[in-house]
């Protein structure tokens, strides 16, 4: 992805504000400072304390009262200037890798902590994984279009991940986008690339690909006349 597209899927405020601009729902939040009463009775508890522009879950805390608030937000501000405090999304932790314009097979997550935390995305052994999940086809193809609507409302190109909670009701929301997505042994887009068929060196062949196709596309609109 080019600067823009980088510098909106980091911030994670922008990024709310346009996946409700394209109808890709995410859930409510509020930016620190509030108080605990205002978070209460807005969101409610347990919610989500979370540093605006962040990665890989630094900083994050779930907190489940209002007394708990005011560590959380101290903690988060330790690695942004802007705290987000967003509702907490009951229900089933689920991501959709984008390559090129196709949404990849979606994978859900089991992971041993409450939340999909640092310790749970790069410990083996800390999260377990199912792909493609078990949804219905309706239930997939919602989830892979509004993947879809998210990377494109951020400007994002190439490839992308898209984090979202299924509430117990079926309703999907829109955690974050990810711009750089992790390529590791325990990373989530390789296995939905492999759920397609397209394993590990192939899927780094498509990657280059698709960026070199891109950096033609936009030499040759350089070189066409005003």
């Amino acid at each position: 992805s080019g600067p823009l597209g980088s510098a909106l899927a980091m911030d994670k405020e922008l990024s709310k504000r346009l996946f409700e601009d394209v109808g890709v729902p995410t859930p409510p939040w509020l930016m620190a400072p509030v108080h605990g009463a205002e978070v209460e009775h807005r969101l409610g508890f347990p919610a989500i304390v979370k540093p605006s522009k962040q990665g890989s879950t630094v900083g994050i805390t779930v907190v489940h009262a209002p007394q708990e608030l005011d560590a959380a937000v101290r903690l988060a501000y330790e690695f942004d200037d802007e705290v987000v405090i967003e509702k907490f999304i009951r229900g089933r932790e689920l991501t959709v890798g984008i390559l090129g314009e196709r949404a990849l097979p979606v994978v859900e997550i089991f992971p041993k902590h409450e939340i999909y935390d640092y310790d749970c995305k790069y410990t083996k052994g800390m999260s377990e994984y199912r792909v493609p999940a078990l949804l219905s086809e309706e239930e997939s193809r919602t989830i892979q279009d509004l993947a879809l609507r998210a990377h494109r409302a951020l400007k994002l190109r190439g490839f992308s991940r898209i984090d979202f909670r299924m509430s117990p009701e079926g309703r999907f929301y829109c955690l974050e986008a990810n711009s750089l997505p992790g390529l590791t042994q325990t990373s989530l887009l390789p296995k939905g690339a492999a759920a397609a068929g397209i394993p590990f060196p192939e899927l780094c062949e498509q990657i280059v690909r698709v960026a070199l196709d891109a950096h033609g596309a936009h030499g040759a609109d350089r070189g066409r006349p005003g």
